[in-house]
């Protein structure tokens, strides 16, 4: 099977879904699946430099290919002519083409040009069709979506939604969809280490970041953005501190599409008495991601809405507790599995509960709990083999 998978940009800068396709087309390649990503340089929309990385030639990465191609126009938007070019030229060359994220042009046109080869496609849309998500810009996506997404979606193979909880949400703009719910996983085997080399990387990452020996750690891990809830954490994490339990906050992420609002977390930072005790890492990549979650005691992400939350499977495979809002899909999974605590979004609630949980004696047993579950739901070789059933049922249909 030769696929081809469309993102416009895979920088890991961009957060999850750059994270989901490599981890993802890895699994695929290891299946047997021959893997293009077709991609741009982008590397950020606040006047970043691109990646550097070769440009319009096929790059090998863990069995899959990666074919990068030059930004153009304006940054926000990742378009690439060179890609487009490309995609036209060689589609023949593919079976099927699984294209990511709606409202983008660069996506949007690889939908138009694999529907006039004849090329079947998936769209995963990345949360676009949230209503929450499709108020920002409405009037504009109201007619991008007329124009464009509504041909693309109608005539799509299938439309890839990592939860049924994202699939629910979703605004059809009175078309009926191919519903395809297919979870994201994580490399288990970034996780596997022994409790020795666990602990050493955890005293590593306290020392370096001056943690006290008495302080359990707090991990927010993810993209700075007003929909992950840091209006709620920050003060729910200062009425923690008044209540003079001990914390120590790391908050690791940040937002190259929205400095405005990095910015006002810094500053709302600045005037808390959070300070002394927090964290700020900024972006975090690789092995420093994966050490913070193996030095964490608690991880916490209370979004508003999310479409899966990867950071919470990368959480619970590393062996940590999590607290998570009823808004985050995996909310269910969490319950299910007594991994941790799950709160509405509410700056009382979530207080009580992370108070309750930096309390508790059975935190540890709800770490494993995680990483149990996370070991039978969240392995990528068990989801890549759950796609590929669904590309043949594809290919078969098409035939």
């Amino acid at each position: 099977m030769r696929l081809v998978q469309i993102i416009p940009a895979i920088s890991p800068v961009y957060g999850g879904p750059s994270q989901m396709i490599t981890g993802f087309s890895k699994a695929l390649a290891t299946a047997g699946v021959a893997v293009t990503i077709l991609t741009t340089d982008a590397n950020g929309d606040a006047g970043q430099a691109p990646l550097s990385v070769p440009l319009g030639v096929p790059v090998a990465q863990h069995g899959y290919e990666i074919r990068y191609f030059r930004r153009t126009g304006w940054p926000r938007y990742k378009f690439s002519a060179g890609l487009l070019r490309w995609l036209a030229a060689h589609a023949a060359a593919f079976d099927l083409a699984h294209i990511h994220a709606l409202f983008s042009p660069v996506s949007s046109t690889a939908a138009a040009i694999a529907r006039t080869r004849h090329l079947p496609y998936l769209l995963r849309p990345l949360g676009t069709l949230d209503p929450i998500d499709l108020q920002k810009k409405r009037r504009l996506k109201q007619l991008y979506a007329t124009l464009v997404e509504r041909q693309n979606l109608a005539s799509a193979a299938a439309i890839h939604f990592t939860s049924r909880q994202e699939a629910a949400a979703a605004e059809r703009f009175g078309l009926t969809l191919r519903d395809w719910i297919l979870p994201l996983g994580v490399d288990l085997a970034e996780f596997a280490v022994s409790p020795a080399e666990q602990r050493a990387i955890a005293q590593s990452v306290r020392d370096r970041l001056h943690i006290l020996p008495d302080r359990p750690v707090v991990l927010f891990l993810s993209r700075l953005d007003p929909k992950k809830g840091l209006d709620l954490l920050i003060p729910a994490l200062e009425q923690v501190q008044a209540a003079g339990i001990p914390v120590h906050w790391i908050l690791a992420g940040s937002n190259p599409q929205d400095p405005t609002y990095e910015a006002w977390v810094g500053d709302r930072l600045q005037a808390s008495p959070l300070l002394a005790c927090t964290t700020q890492t900024g972006f975090v990549a690789a092995q420093a991601r994966r050490d913070l979650l193996l030095t964490a005691d608690l991880f916490v992400l209370p979004s508003y809405y999310e479409n899966f939350g990867i950071a919470v499977s990368e959480a619970m495979a590393a062996g940590l507790p999590v607290v998570v809002s009823d808004a985050v899909p995996l909310h269910e999974d969490v319950a299910r599995a007594q991994a941790g605590w799950v709160v509405p979004c509410e700056i009382s609630a979530l207080a009580q509960t992370l108070a309750i949980a930096l309390q508790t004696a059975d935190r540890p047993q709800r770490g494993s709990a995680a990483q149990d579950w996370a070991r039978k739901h969240y392995d990528w070789g068990a989801i890549a083999r759950h796609a590929i059933q669904k590309y043949e049922e594809i290919l078969q249909q098409a035939r």
